[in-house]
C-alpha cells in the first residue's frame, strides 16, 4: 500500500558544522594581488549589483551594501588550488605563480549585498550551496531563528 497523504508543512533545524583546512597565506592586504581586486572594485562599483538579484530580476531581498565575494576560490585558500582541476574549468590557469592574479580577478569575483553575502540564514558564506542556489527561488525559505511552533 502507498501512502498518498501529503506532507504538512513544517520547519526543520539544520546545521553545519565542520573543519576547513587552510593553508598558510599572507593578510590580503599584503599580498601583490590585492592591487588586482582593488582595481576591479574601483571599475565595478559605480555599475555593481547583487548577482543574487541580477540572477532572479529583482533586488527586493537584497539589503545592505555591496561587496565582492570570491566566487569560486576564497584568498585564503588559493595555496592549496589543485592546479589541474582548475585548469580544466577555466583553462589557462594552471600556473601557481599566477593562481593569485585570478583569484582576485573579475572571473572569480561577485558583488553581493551584504544580505546574501555574509548574513546569517541569507548568505553564501552561511548556507549551504544547495541552500544558498535554491534561495533564489523559494521565498523566504531560509531564517537565522527557528520559529516556535
Amino acid at each position: 500500500m502507498t501512502d498518498t497523504a501529503e506532507t504538512p508543512a513544517h520547519e526543520q533545524r539544520v546545521a553545519h558544522d565542520y573543519l576547513i583546512a587552510y593553508p598558510e597565506h599572507a593578510p590580503r592586504e599584503s599580498d601583490p594581488h590585492y592591487v588586482d581586486f582593488e582595481a576591479y572594485r574601483k571599475r565595478t562599483v559605480a555599475t555593481a549589483k547583487c548577482g543574487w538579484g541580477v540572477a532572479v530580476g529583482d533586488f527586493s531581498e537584497c539589503g545592505g551594501g555591496l561587496e565582492l565575494h570570491h566566487h569560486d576560490i576564497e584568498f585564503a585558500l588559493q595555496n592549496s588550488v589543485d592546479l589541474k582541476h582548475l585548469e580544466f574549468a577555466y583553462p589557462g590557469v594552471s600556473n601557481p605563480n599566477e593562481v593569485g592574479a585570478w583569484v582576485e580577478s573579475g572571473t572569480n569575483l561577485e558583488w553581493l549585498c551584504q544580505k546574501h553575502h555574509i548574513a546569517a540564514g541569507a548568505g553564501v558564506h552561511d548556507l549551504s550551496s544547495s541552500d544558498y542556489a535554491a534561495s533564489r527561488f523559494v521565498q523566504s525559505v531560509f531564517s537565522a531563528e527557528a520559529k516556535v511552533i
